[in-house]
């Protein structure tokens, strides 16, 4: 291994994230070191990590291989391992634009949600296909502090409890992950959204990531919201044959969810990579051992 290894920063809607290049899975990180990297004061920073990986060079991803050249290995900014991560899809495309492994047009990106279709437009922004929405039945309340609500519980390749509240204030400091019942319906934790109308067919949102805390942004989450809301309005695309489209504020800024006809749905919205840089090796190899 060279002593130094490289990295970039780059943010969707200010979601933001280590980007580390390992395109033979080489290098590894392992959940402290990625907590190290994450960690605002003492690392880089950043809401998670994206590692960059040939899908034929990675175990969980060899069997996508044929159908996408990439793998997308998320982590969660405290080392955790996530199933998808919908604004890192999209900075991930422009990381793998920005070295010339791709070009305008249509990709496939492999992730442990499955392959995801991405298409980088001229005009910067990049739309993913974020697969089908799963509505898992049974009740589910989300609270803060003496508050609660009932949530929707969707599953975009990972859990979402939604819930629509009157001010997003009412959400806290979102620090710590809300409590939620019953506590069998997410068995390994939840993203919580927290909902207001801004107008019709316009939402906004604040979320706890599940294991990043309050981040500005969440593409999965920012997915979930539409449908949900969708379904509140009484809109179903697979029913009406007609598709629907939120627009979705998040701190960071706006996405623009559509629920095609057949359930599938689309984001869109930007992706920046602000840096690069190097990592020290003797620094990650003590972050490692932590």
């Amino acid at each position: 291994m060279s002593t130094r290894i490289a990295f970039l920063k780059g943010h969707g809607t200010e979601n933001d994230f280590v980007i580390v290049p390992d395109p033979e899975n080489a290098i590894d990180l392992s959940p402290a070191a990625v907590a190290a990297l994450c960690d605002r004061r003492a690392g880089i920073g950043g809401d998670g990590l994206l590692h960059v990986v040939r899908s034929a060079a990675h175990p969980e991803a060899e069997g996508m291989a044929a159908e996408a050249e990439w793998f997308m290995d998320y982590r969660n900014g405290d080392g955790s391992i996530a199933e998808m991560c919908g604004n890192g899809v999209r900075v991930f495309a422009r990381y793998l634009q920005r070295a010339g492994h791709v070009t305008e047009g249509d990709l496939a990106v492999a992730t442990r949600g499955g392959v995801k279709t991405v298409h980088i437009a001229k005009d910067g922004d990049v739309t993913v296909g974020m697969g089908k929405a799963a509505l898992p039945d049974g009740d589910v309340t989300v609270s803060v502090g003496e508050r609660s609500w009932p949530a929707r519980n969707v599953n975009m390749g990972n859990p979402h409890a939604v819930a629509f509240v009157d001010d997003l204030a009412h959400a806290g400091d979102l620090h710590s992950p809300p409590p939620f019942s019953p506590a069998a319906a997410y068995p390994d934790g939840v993203n919580v959204e927290f909902v207001v109308d801004r107008a019709p067919g316009h939402v906004a949102l604040r979320v706890h990531e599940r294991g990043s805390g309050e981040t500005r942004s969440c593409g999965t989450g920012a997915c979930a919201v539409a449908v949900a809301a969708a379904r509140r309005d009484g809109a179903d695309p697979t029913v009406t044959g007609t598709p629907v489209t939120y627009t979705v504020d998040v701190p960071g800024g706006t996405l623009v969810i559509t629920e095609r006809p057949d359930g599938e749905i689309e984001m869109t919205g930007p992706a920046v990579i602000v840096a690069e840089g190097e990592i020290d090796a003797d620094w990650l190899d003590a972050a490692r051992s932590a």
